[in-house]
């Protein structure tokens, strides 16, 4: 399908105009944020004086971190303001009040309970500001017998299941080779509040949202839990096998490895008269689905065997050119540099004070017709807008300089 007419590019962007608070740490909430300001909303950071966000000090390049300007940092908080705040301090949390007034989002991503005790709970806030869309990001929720253990992106993929189907029977069970639940909570999180937004237009009314790091990966898992709920087969590791159809999964050639999704039966024939191992059809192990399925090991040495005729991406071309869906494994460098990749201008490089680099990033993972992705603001250095938004407030040159003094920012 062509893709519709390029529109003039827009000034303001979907989510020009909203005001979010972003109080979270390290991955899943910052993620959110993240999401939320590439679509143009205005995201204030708020961090503790001493350190920020611990994301700031993660990453691989070591100097880096020392900077107070990680890798992990860089990556998802670009378009975004910092300020930093005590809520431990009495004048800290009569500035949050009065910056609470003007949001439309607060995204947390505390232990349950934990701004109720700083004072600033949800119910505090919305007797301000009763239209604010609160969202609470955690672990597992706001109750259950879980609800007050650390949320940890490993411990929930183990809880979730998610490791019981990843790797093998020999390798089994491992974790996803990044913080996928994490990820999972923001970018869920990030639509509760578009959700949320959309509602409020209509309304008027705030709301509560309570995200689960656990729930958000449940829901995600698909034909995992629906062959356990429906069909009560219990799913189990199938390594880089499909485990709806055969041959579908993960094939060795002469140089390279290469994934082949032959789920359909013409597929699958036009896959066989290609690789010159048109016997394979009339075999009996091999002629019908099912069969394939109950003999995918000998049907994938029969093909590798033939596909060691030449490379991956020799097979790739041809495969998909009859009909065949096919890809090479690449890694993530050679994934960015893709053509495809480049075309789509997935990446956005930021100059950030402080940082002897240009820095990279990722945009988010759909376009809009009419509208610019990405965002101009590179990420913030730690405290970097605090100045300028209590004067937004009202507080003077003087305030400023005696609420540093008392340690409220």
């Amino acid at each position: 399908m062509n893709a519709p007419p390029r529109d003039p590019v827009a000034t303001e962007q979907l989510l020009s105009g909203v005001r979010v608070l972003d109080l979270t740490n390290v991955l899943a909430g910052p993620f959110c944020g993240y999401q939320l300001a590439l679509q143009g909303a205005e995201v204030i950071k708020v961090e503790v004086p001493e350190g920020g966000d611990l994301a700031r000090q993660l990453g691989a390049d070591a100097s880096l971190n020392k900077q107070s300007m990680g890798a992990s940092f860089l990556a998802q908080n670009a378009g975004k303001k910092s300020i930093t705040l005590n809520l431990k301090n009495e004048d800290a949390r009569e500035i949050f009040l009065k910056l609470v007034n003007t949001a439309d989002v607060l995204v947390e991503n505390f232990r349950p309970g934990v701004m109720d005790r700083l004072g600033v709970g949800y119910t505090v806030l919305t007797e301000r500001r009763p239209n604010l869309i609160y969202c609470a990001i955690s672990g597992f929720g706001q109750d259950g017998p879980l609800r007050d253990r650390p949320a940890y992106d490993q411990i929930i993929q183990g809880l979730s299941g998610v490791m019981s189907v990843t790797g093998s029977r020999d390798t089994g069970p491992l974790r996803v080779g990044y913080p996928i639940c994490d990820t999972l909570g923001g970018l869920t999180a990030s639509f509760a509040i578009a959700c949320a937004l959309f509602r409020r237009r209509a309304t008027g009314e705030g709301q509560f949202l309570d995200v689960s790091m656990l729930d958000a990966t449940l829901a995600t898992l698909g034909w995992a839990v629906s062959n356990w709920l429906i069909a009560g087969i219990e799913p189990s590791p199938m390594g880089n096998d499909n485990v709806t159809a055969s041959p579908s999964g993960t094939f060795a050639t002469g140089d390279g490895i290469l994934n082949i999704a032959a789920n359909k039966q013409e597929q699958f024939e036009s896959l066989c008269r290609l690789i010159g191992r048109e016997d394979l059809l009339t075999d009996c192990r091999f002629a019908e689905r099912e069969g394939r399925k109950e003999n995918r090991q000998a049907l994938s040495q029969e093909i590798e065997s033939a596909l060691a005729a030449a490379s991956a991406g020799h097979w790739e071309e041809a495969l998909t050119k009859a009909g065949v869906p096919a890809g090479r494994v690449m890694s993530v460098p050679e994934a960015l540099d893709s053509e495809q990749v480049k075309l789509r201008e997935m990446t956005q490089t930021h100059l950030v004070p402080g940082v002897d680099r240009p820095v990279t990033v990722v945009k988010s993972g759909f376009k809009v017709s009419g509208f610019r992705r990405g965002t101009s603001r590179a990420p913030p250095q730690l405290s970097q807008h605090t100045h300028d938004i209590l004067g937004q407030l009202g507080y003077s040159m003087q305030d400023i300089t005696d609420l540093h003094t008392k340690g409220a920012i």
